[in-house]
């Protein structure tokens, strides 16, 4: 395989990229945004497996250049008694510790470290259609552009355009809550950094974490009916913090005193996912992370199952004879995974599942964590590995 296109740069798209390029692969990004800012208000974190994922793609020094590390949870009840105190991950490895960082910083960050490399990366290209051929697949592009290769990757999101054509009839579906995010400067709170608390309150699941500055960048999920269109749109701050201070006093937790004192603009959006059993490719077209398996944010793990996918994409498509294997190769290690994932976010938000107590990661089933493990080990052969692992996560923690 000569050339592979990939659309979309967020995440997914860019940290594929890295993958592919070092497996040996010609890559292009084709990014339908003018620049790397996307998304740039909302926070994520990276779980253990995700860092662990970068640190195969060798990124991680671009990543941890930014944002912070988390290495405990901390669990609060509604009157703000302290459940429990617990390692997060693999909290002693300064490469592998959760990271608290800015979704448009991680773009960013990704973007800059595939130019390094020599990875083409366009702006404001955004994709119109595209046609499987026998031995090539040809993007064509609203400035008029086309591009052609032996594979097209669709990293483009949600609202992908190119799962529309693989799977017309799959959308997302509102996941039960809505989600709120926000940061507090010099945050009126007892915390130090390097931990994240989860409040479970009596109106809604409440997070923050400590910047080394002080500032609070802080979360709120709220079971409720979907927001309007019209409610996503309107970014008017004071009405959303009024209704969230007022949910959030009815608990003896920091949760309110936090969101009364934010300092910018509060994020809105809605908890969606995408059903189990997407189809994920068709002819030389394959969809991954939010394209494919979007989870609600419960878990906290869609960007760092977006870097798993990139990684094992770009091992299946090296270590495949050829490339319907390597998809397939690709799709038997990692639906199992994403797929139960899907399942426990969206239980989480719809309040039919609960969380450990334990106030830490549910540690994966054996032989799921070491199998993951081999998958992203890059020197190890996937042809060799077992398929199929459990997923894993954070849970209630602060999203994709």
């Amino acid at each position: 395989m000569e050339r592979i296109l990939i659309i979309g740069g967020g995440i997914a798209g860019t940290a594929t990229a890295l993958g592919l390029h070092k497996a040996g692969f010609d890559v292009s990004v084709h990014e339908a945004h003018p620049d790397t800012a996307e998304d740039i208000g909302a926070f994520l974190t990276l779980a253990s497996n995700g860092m662990r994922a970068l640190a195969q793609l060798g990124a991680s020094d671009a990543v941890t250049a930014i944002g912070f590390p988390l290495r405990s949870l901390c669990l609060l009840d509604a009157q703000g008694g302290e459940v429990a105190h617990a390692p997060m991950g693999e909290a002693d490895d300064v490469l592998l510790r959760y990271r608290c960082l800015r979704r448009g910083e991680l773009n960013a960050a990704l973007q800059g470290e595939a130019v390094r490399r020599g990875i083409r990366i366009t702006h404001g290209t955004r994709l119109v259609s595209f046609e499987n051929g026998p031995d090539q697949v040809t993007a064509r592009f609203a400035d008029g552009s086309v591009a052609t290769g032996e594979l097209l990757i669709g990293a483009d999101g949600l609202n992908s355009a190119v799962r529309r054509s693989i799977a017309p009839g799959a959308e997302p579906v509102y996941a039960g809550q809505r989600v709120f995010y926000g940061y507090t400067r010099s945050a009126q709170v007892a915390d130090g950094t390097g931990h994240i608390t989860m409040v479970r309150g009596s109106k809604a699941s409440f997070g923050y974490a400590v910047s080394p500055d002080r500032e609070a960048y802080w979360f709120a999920r709220v079971a409720a009916e979907a927001l309007s269109g019209t409610e996503l749109a309107n970014p008017e701050t004071s009405h959303r913090r009024d209704q969230l201070v007022e949910m959030l006093r009815a608990d003896a937790t920091p949760a309110a005193g936090i969101v009364a004192a934010a300092t910018d603009g509060i994020m809105a959006t809605n908890a969606t996912e995408l059903p189990p059993g997407t189809p994920w490719r068709s002819g030389r077209t394959l969809i991954i992370g939010d394209a494919a398996h979007a989870a609600s944010p419960a878990t906290g793990q869609g960007a760092s199952m977006a870097l798993e996918d990139a990684v094992i994409l770009a091992k299946s498509l090296r270590d495949a004879p050829d490339t319907e294997s390597a998809l397939s190769l690709y799709e038997e290690f990692r639906r199992p995974r994403v797929e139960h994932n899907i399942t426990v976010s969206g239980q989480i938000s719809r309040g039919t599942h609960t969380p450990s107590r334990t106030g830490s990661a549910p540690a994966p089933q054996r032989p799921g964590e070491d199998t993951l493990m081999s998958q992203l080990e890059w020197d190890i052969d996937l042809r060799t590995v077992s398929g199929g692992t459990d997923g894993a996560g954070t849970p209630e923690s602060t999203g994709n």
